[in-house]
């Protein structure tokens, strides 16, 4: 019996030395000045290349001349490379002693699946690097001139998904009534519930509320109202929905000014 654990343990040895490294790295929100230097240097030494789909194509740019770039797209509402699939792939390209850099948007662990991925790669005996990312949900926001904590306004952010994998819901009752900035991501499908959640659980329909769309982008759009006036009409891209009093620092001219320039 210990023989068989020994000699098990000794196969996983080998393998992890035979095996190349993978990066899981965020890109950031969109804009790919946005990414860190970290992230730049680990993507030019990758062989292979996963990217996800609502990562700008501008990223890719820092990759190794020669690079193998695979399209593994997931955009909620459209087809999705499934992530078994995924992960399958990144495990056999690093057991060829391939560098793997899985590229995903904002930051890896925030809604990201980096925490699955990890822990798949980490049992399979390959050796991982996690390079953190800005996330949508502070650096989105930022664009307008909102920060999703300030002493005056908000003393704390709630990051939340509006889109499960099992359908449930979070507990808008209880979201209502906490007093933080709450970031939604992946919301626009559900902005409906969302808000009858809300008001349900005492939030007040005057309460400022935006939705941002292609944040960081040229594409940018974004809407500035209320939570009883917040509509997902005309948006269809990536965006986050920001409830809270923050809100109301948001500097619309400035923004203005900036599109006009360009």
């Amino acid at each position: 019996m210990h023989w068989l654990f020994g000699t098990a343990l000794a196969n996983r040895q080998v393998m992890k030395m035979h095996s190349g490294t993978v990066y899981l790295i965020g890109a950031g929100p969109g804009d790919p000045e946005l990414m860190t230097l970290k992230a730049v240097r680990a993507l030019g030494q990758a062989d292979v290349v996963l990217v996800d789909d609502l990562v700008d194509r501008g990223c890719l740019a820092h990759a190794r001349p020669g690079a193998r770039i695979i399209e593994v797209g997931k955009r909620g509402g459209c087809r999705s490379t499934p992530q078994v699939f995924i992960e399958k792939l990144i495990l056999s390209n690093s057991r060829r002693g391939k560098t793997v850099a899985r590229l995903k948007g904002g930051d890896p662990f925030v809604f990201g699946r980096g925490g699955e991925e990890l822990r798949r790669l980490e049992a399979a005996g390959i050796v991982v690097e996690v390079i953190p990312g800005l996330t949508a949900g502070i650096a989105v926001p930022a664009t307008l001139g909102i920060p999703v904590t300030d002493r005056a306004a908000a003393r704390g952010v709630t990051f939340v998904t509006g889109h499960s994998r099992d359908g449930a819901e979070p507990n808008w009752r209880f979201l209502a009534r906490s007093g933080s900035t709450l970031v939604i991501y992946m919301g626009l499908a559900n902005l409906e519930s969302i808000v009858a959640g809300l008001k349900s659980g005492g939030m007040g329909p005057h309460t400022p509320a935006c939705i941002i769309e292609n944040g960081t982008r040229p594409s940018q759009r974004q809407q500035v109202t209320t939570l009883g006036r917040l509509s997902g009409a005309g948006f269809s891209g990536p965006a986050i929905i920001v409830i809270g009093e923050v809100v109301r620092f948001a500097k619309l001219g400035t923004l203005q000014a900036k599109e006009r320039a360009a």
